[in-house]
């Protein structure tokens, strides 16, 4: 099944996106799309619920994320791509909540950002606690996936001590959407498609599949470490082809520029790129 959140930033509405790819108020049924109110949502019948007219803005598809928890150099070539060894463990790094937003909002540059990178990856939302979880138990503790856009400020990640929160978190930069997809519809998430383009232009091709460390082994790793909560989303790495790995020379987000990026099964997004002073706190709010 297909969970979604329409309607304009802070005002977002629960729904469920039917065969033919309509939304369907889910409202008269659950106040909004949240680990307690998953099974409500499931068990819907699409035709019984009101379609929704015209083309609503998609919100972040799950509402109470409790922390993003994000996995760097998960695919070999992108970590060749990046001048850096290929890992041994995951390597593991949070983003900010305050990141979080809709697959079709604009990206926000940073002030006096030139190092922006774009980052196509399969995000999933955690169903149930885990804590030292077993490989063997991982997927179980999964409520569903989603397409993200681990936006990064390369400069800030990299040459501002090493931390690469302060690159990763700015505002805007986790795009999330259109839907969150229940485990039994997406099937073998180690087997999606994923790619992105930047201006019309093919960026990123890869699949699930070639990740150096899999979705068994991310959960499962990362819940010695932290604990995974119910709503907690995990963002699992990119495959080669992030603007700071072109050849013969990096190439990196302006304003103006248009991201357009998707997952097997998980819909697609598209972000137009505008500069830090073109969005006011109260789109952000």
């Amino acid at each position: 099944m297909k969970l979604c959140r329409y309607g304009p930033v802070g005002q977002e509405k629960p729904g469920l996106v039917d065969a033919d790819g309509a939304i369907r108020d889910l409202s008269g049924i659950v106040a909004d799309i949240t680990i307690e109110t998953l099974a409500q949502a499931q068990a819907a019948d699409p035709a019984s619920l009101p379609l929704v007219e015209g083309s609503p803005r998609y919100g972040v598809p799950f509402a109470g994320i409790g922390k993003i928890v994000a996995i760097g150099l998960n695919y070999r070539d992108h970590a060749i791509e990046s001048n850096l060894p290929i890992p041994t463990e995951p390597v593991m790094f949070m983003k900010a909540l305050s990141s979080l937003s809709g697959p079709y909002d604009d990206v926000m540059l940073p002030k006096d950002s030139t190092y922006s990178d774009w980052e196509v990856e399969l995000g999933v939302i955690i169903g149930k606690t885990c804590r030292y979880v077993s490989q063997d138990d991982a997927l179980d503790k999964v409520a569903g996936y989603v397409l993200a856009n681990d936006v990064s400020e390369r400069f800030n990640q990299k040459q501002r001590g090493s931390q690469w929160s302060k690159g990763k978190g700015h505002d805007t930069f986790c795009p999330v959407g259109p839907w969150l997809v229940t485990p039994d519809e997406v099937g073998d998430a180690q087997e999606l498609d994923m790619h992105l383009d930047v201006n019309g232009t093919r960026m990123q091709t890869g699949n699930t599949r070639t990740m150096i460390f899999n979705l068994k082994e991310i959960i499962s790793y990362v819940s010695e470490y932290v604990t995974l909560y119910p709503g907690d989303l995990v963002i699992t790495g990119t495959p080669p082809g992030v603007g700071e790995g072109k050849k013969p020379d990096a190439i990196y987000l302006k304003a103006g520029d248009v991201m357009e990026l998707g997952i097997a099964k998980l819909g697609t997004q598209k972000q137009n790129v505008v500069a830090w002073s073109q969005l006011g706190d109260e789109v952000l709010a």
